[in-house]
């Protein structure tokens, strides 16, 4: 019995439309690696950032003048602190120290030069400083895209797509794009999560303001330019090709 050629073709395209396990499994070939994958990796300040820095000491009212309280009183008769607002050429004014050029630095890098700037005036000084905007963003193909509030020193790309739900199965894996915002200008790096080369990527622990973006596969890109009666027109075809291997047993 010689089956249609029309039979054979679409079981042709059926079989190739199937996602491999090359397709889908992240971090292949990551049990070849030989040497530990470095994570020495720690945000730096940018212009724009964001800071909350406060100020203590062995005598606490010493150490007031180096807050930045808020000039008026708040609703329950206490001053509030500010945050510090990176300018552009990466400098706060901070109380009593003035201009302080900080972007290019990390937040312990941060904190041990004002404890430096502060010694001769405090006993002991004890600074605290919090990145108030480290956010990332997921977009595409994700189950729960969106923006992020990181709440920890740092996190991977790995993390902010955990955080989004995972990639859904009409994801491309092998071409995740990072769009980065840096002094000289955006930054677009592409990485693989099928891949062990991942680890090793620039963009494999996020900056701030980051955004990752999940392209759809070809067959969503292809469903989603199909029209309403393409269902109809498979469904009849589907039914004719029954019929036809019906007659033709």
């Amino acid at each position: 019995m010689r089956v249609p050629k029309i039979v054979v073709g679409l079981l042709f395209v059926l079989i190739s439309s199937c996602a491999s396990k090359k397709d889908l499994v992240y971090f292949q070939g990551v049990d070849q690696i030989e040497e530990s994958v470095n994570t020495d990796y720690t945000p730096v300040l940018k212009a724009d950032d964001k800071l909350s820095i406060t100020i203590a000491a062995m005598d606490p009212i010493a150490a007031i003048p180096y807050n930045n309280f808020e000039p008026m009183l708040s609703a329950m008769g206490q001053s509030e602190l500010q945050s510090y607002l990176i300018a552009k050429n990466g400098t706060i004014e901070f109380p009593q120290l003035g201009t302080l050029q900080i972007a290019g630095l990390t937040r312990l890098e941060l904190i041990a030069m004002l404890q430096e700037k502060l010694a001769p005036f405090l006993v002991k000084p004890m600074v605290n400083v919090q990145l108030l905007n480290f956010t990332v963003t997921v977009l595409g193909e994700v189950k729960k895209p969106g923006a992020f509030q990181v709440k920890k020193e740092r996190i991977t790309v790995l993390d902010a797509i955990g955080l989004a739900g995972d990639l859904t199965v009409h994801g491309t894996r092998q071409n995740v794009l990072v769009i980065r915002e840096t002094e000289t200008g955006k930054v677009f790096e592409r990485i693989d999560l099928t891949s062990s080369e991942l680890f090793e990527s620039p963009v494999y622990y996020l900056s701030q303001n980051d955004v990752v973006y999940i392209e759809p596969n070809k067959p969503k890109i292809n469903s989603s330019a199909t029209s309403a009666t393409t269902g109809v027109w498979i469904s009849v075809t589907s039914l004719l090709i029954t019929i036809l291997a019906l007659v033709i047993k």
